[in-house]
């Protein structure tokens, strides 16, 4: 039967015109899918477009089309046809990108480039209903949760239901729904969890229509996302891949050098609130900007294969050797590539001295940031507690605050937290914050002079200088 699918996608295909020819004018086409709203892409993808650094290295030769979609299974179902020749997506994506393609020789994809990653697995996350009484994965026994079978989120929910004890087929019944349609059915009560990628729990609990249950980061598995090219369009076409990836360079270091801008012009772009892009794509933030293509990543692919043979995505396998393809880049990246794919940290950290503590920000895991109402820039916090003191003490309101899980590091909300206090830490360590009420339970377990304390009260403790 898939021989027989096999043979008739590549008659299709042979039937119909390549992308690469239809450019119109002599110009050279380029299509290109992307995910517009999964910020973890956007430098392949909806920043990258916004800036126009790729049209402008391939000059006016070529004609490149951008198609958004909301996941990654149409834009591999339009690489099977030879329709789009360069797409991005999610890990678990990736791989049925690589096991659809891999038998048709003109749509057979490799991956080529990173866009980020999170190592330890925040980028994907579950959330319940705010008046949900779940506090951990576990209690979500017997419930209907919302995912998108075959995504990244999706790839998460199962390895972590299995680690709570749960069997993913049996305990639970998992609803395939589009990321918009599961956020309305969660809002709705038609299901009573929900397991998405980047950008959409951050979005939810921004707006307090979901509070977090489950922080991808407690699976401690690298997800990712990343660049999946043609392997005819760029044999083809090898300028235009070389230009891509340059640019796909360029945008990293605008976000880099400009995380606030950048947040701005993806919110424009998206309809999100810029607050949510900058959680995720701002320094310090749940996700790292960089290309390389690292070993933990390619690890983590193997790893992912044999949850993928079980959750029903008519997934065959993949050879992950051959699929992962780094000479593109290290041409268009230069020298340092081997010494930047050695490295894992982020290029994009919070620096300064914060103004209240006085002190200078220089732990990544205790970094955090203020940003204020009408300001122009952010403020740097040494840490959660020193935080705590400049919204205090603020003046005016506050459009976002950032704090890292005391555990795991994922970057949160401030007033989305699940704070604890620790009476006799030392006076710019007080306060700790976590992502889940999970992850601040089991803190307590092996540090029971830590005691729960609301973000309200851990404020006004903030404000008077003493505890709670």
């Amino acid at each position: 039967m898939r021989k027989a699918l096999a043979a008739t996608l590549l008659l299709a295909v042979a039937g119909c015109s390549v992308s690469s020819t239809a450019g119109g004018e002599g110009k050279t086409k380029l299509v290109i899918g992307y995910q517009s709203k999964t910020i973890n892409t956007v430098t392949a993808g909806t920043l990258l477009r916004s800036l126009g650094y790729l049209e402008k290295r391939l000059g006016d030769r070529y004609a490149v089309e951008w198609q958004d979609y909301d996941t990654g299974a149409p834009i591999t179902a339009k690489m099977v046809a030879g329709k789009i020749d360069i797409g991005s997506m999610g890990d678990y994506p990736l791989l049925i990108n690589a096991s659809r393609t891999q038998g048709i020789a003109s749509a057979r994809t490799e991956l080529v480039s990173i866009t980020g990653y999170n190592l330890r697995g925040g980028l994907n996350m579950v959330v319940v209903p705010p008046s949900s009484k779940a506090k951990t994965l576990a209690d979500l026994k017997g419930a209907k949760i919302s995912a998108s079978v075959g995504s990244a989120g999706h790839g998460t929910l199962v390895q972590a239901l299995e680690k709570a004890g749960l069997d993913p087929a049996k305990d639970v019944e998992t609803v395939n729904h589009q990321p918009a349609v599961g956020a309305s059915q969660l809002e709705a009560g038609g299901v009573q969890g929900y397991a998405q990628f980047v950008a959409w729990p951050g979005l939810l609990v921004f707006q307090d229509k979901a509070r977090l249950l489950y922080d991808g980061s407690a699976l401690d598995v690298p997800t990712f996302h990343g660049v999946v090219l043609r392997q005819a369009y760029a044999k083809e076409h090898p300028e235009v891949v070389d230009a891509f990836l340059k640019a796909q360079l360029d945008a990293t270091h605008y976000l880099h050098e400009h995380p606030l801008e950048a947040a701005g012009s993806v919110a424009k772009a998206t309809g999100l609130p810029a607050e949510v892009v900058y959680l995720y794509n701002g320094p310090g933030g749940i996700s790292t900007f960089d290309l390389t293509l690292k070993p933990q990543l390619k690890a983590a692919h193997e790893h992912d294969v044999p949850y993928l043979k079980r959750i029903g995505t008519d997934f065959d396998g993949v050879d992950v050797d051959a699929f992962v393809v780094d000479a593109y880049l290290r041409k268009a990246y230069g020298s340092a590539y081997d010494a930047d794919t050695a490295s894992t940290v982020n290029q994009a950290r919070i620096t300064g001295t914060d103004p209240v503590c006085g002190v200078p920000v220089s732990d990544p895991k205790t970094a955090s940031e203020l940003w204020l109402a009408g300001a122009s820039a952010t403020r740097p916090a040494a840490t959660p507690t020193c935080l705590l003191r400049q919204i205090a003490t603020a003046a005016g309101g506050v459009r976002a605050a950032y704090v890292p899980d005391t555990v795991t590091g994922t970057r949160w909300f401030a007033d989305k937290s699940v704070w604890l206090q620790v009476p006799k830490a030392a006076k710019n360590a007080r306060f700790l914050p976590f992502t889940t009420e999970d992850g601040a339970g089991a803190y307590r377990r092996d540090h029971p002079e830590a005691e729960p304390v609301s973000y309200e009260a851990a404020l006004q403790a903030a404000k008077t200088g003493g505890d709670a």
